[in-house]
């Protein structure tokens, strides 16, 4: 089988994908899905609050979903369902080798001359979270725990501890106390909660539901299924404080600790993936280290809205078109990377090509800790072009700078971009 553009996953950053490459001019795409509809994890999330920039209006994650499988049938673009993909691998011939298999076709391969990334992200396991104690029922990851109760109607438990203070933590505990249950506490590891502030509020806050940070499980109680769990406070190296420990009776515990983009078959084909997201490093194209492989959404860097997953899928299926259709430049072009200062831990794109931008470089990035008052800072080189000043920056919400591209041209031979975070202090000094 050959194809102009194999998206892989169809979930929402897989199918803005594929529309935008079918409305840039490239008509031969296929969107490759392991489960049996399209959606993704937007099929679980039946709750409102999506859609909101995309759409101007508020929409659950099943209505939000449905607006683009809309767009994707009206333009009649493959979709091969129940189709999981094995392996990816440079062609000879230029291009990628998709190796895929279902039970229809049994295992085939798909010639591909640009593919998109679009795998999304797991939830991080219990395996990985190192928990003592036994291992009863009773532990479910939020994400398990969200499908359980919204798509096959059973409830998890009753008596409910929640370890992480991620977004879906913090919508599962508002879910579970909806239809019953006792949620007795949401436990956060570090000293601010991962999550958006709204969900905090509109979660935690209006069902009165303890927020409790620094603190982590360090015991979990009961063998055949769990019947407590000990929290303790934890201190500035996130080691347990002695003399802290509360325990607390509970017949379920969900995991909220944090997500992991799907890199595997990135990691097969090669791709140069970041050590801090766990994602790829692109370009302002939204182009890997491969070329003609590009990444967008979850699998990239986890996002905080489904709607800027969306937008950064539509570039990448722009500029993956474009690429079929030989209008990125040709030969290689000196790059400028984007470096990062105080207090902020990742940017993407991780490097620019001036001469592939159109007007603006807008760069997305993420901070590693609370900062009130703090500035954002764009420095061009030893040059300080940017200074904007917010009342707050948390690890919870991504920020973003927009730099014009005349400034980028303007520099240098090997200065680099960095973005900073200062604060007032700081910036006396």
């Amino acid at each position: 089988m050959n194809t102009k553009i194999a998206i892989i996953g169809g979930g929402p950053a897989g199918l803005a994908a594929a529309v935008s490459a079918y409305d840039a001019g490239v008509k031969d795409v296929v969107i490759l899905e392991r489960d049996d509809k399209l959606g993704g994890i937007l099929n679980q999330c039946i709750h409102n609050g999506f859609g909101l920039h995309t759409f101007k209006e508020e929409l659950t994650g099943p209505e939000y979903a449905e607006r683009f499988i809309e767009k994707v049938r009206e333009r009649n673009i493959e979709c091969l369902l129940k189709t999981i993909v094995v392996d990816l691998s440079e062609s000879q011939g230029g291009g990628v080798t998709v190796t895929a298999m279902s039970a229809e076709k049994g295992m085939f391969e798909i010639q591909a001359e640009a593919v998109v990334l679009a795998m999304g992200c797991r939830e991080r396991p219990r395996g990985a979270l190192n928990t003592p104690g036994y291992r009863p029922a009773g532990i479910y990851s939020a994400g398990t725990a969200q499908r359980y109760v919204n798509i096959e109607g059973k409830m998890p438990g009753h008596e409910v501890v929640i370890l992480g203070s991620g977004d879906i933590g913090l919508i599962m505990a508002r879910r579970m106390t909806l239809e019953g249950a006792h949620v007795k506490a949401v436990a956060e590891l570090m000293p601010y909660s991962g999550g958006l502030k709204r969900n905090i509020v509109q979660c935690l806050d209006d069902f009165d539901i303890p927020l409790k940070l620094s603190t982590t499980v360090t015991d979990i109680k009961g063998k055949d299924r769990v019947e407590s769990v000990v929290l303790s406070k934890v201190d500035e190296k996130n080691n347990p404080i002695p003399g802290t420990e509360e325990e607390i009776p509970c017949d379920t515990l969900l995991l909220s600790c944090g997500l992991l983009p799907e890199n595997e078959l990135s990691s097969m084909l090669g791709v140069d993936l970041s050590p801090v997201t766990g994602g790829a490093r692109v370009d302002e194209s939204l182009e890997t280290s491969i070329p003609g492989v590009f990444a967008c959404g979850n699998v990239l860097h986890v996002h905080d809205l489904v709607d800027y997953v969306s937008g950064e899928a539509t570039e990448a299926g722009k500029h993956a078109a474009e690429y079929v259709l030989g209008k990125t430049p040709a030969g290689e072009e000196a790059s400028i990377a984007l470096e990062t200062g105080n207090g902020v831990r990742y940017t993407v794109p991780s490097f620019v090509r001036p001469g592939r931008l159109e007007n603006f470089l807008t760069v997305r990035f993420r901070v590693g800790n609370v900062y009130k008052n703090p500035e954002i800072c764009v420095y061009l080189g030893d040059k300080c072009l940017q200074r904007r000043k917010k009342q707050i920056c948390a690890p919870g919400e991504m920020e973003q700078v927009m730099i014009k591209k005349s400034d980028i041209e303007a520099m240098a031979p090997g200065e680099t971009i960095r973005i900073a975070i200062e604060t007032e202090q700081e910036a006396a000094q």
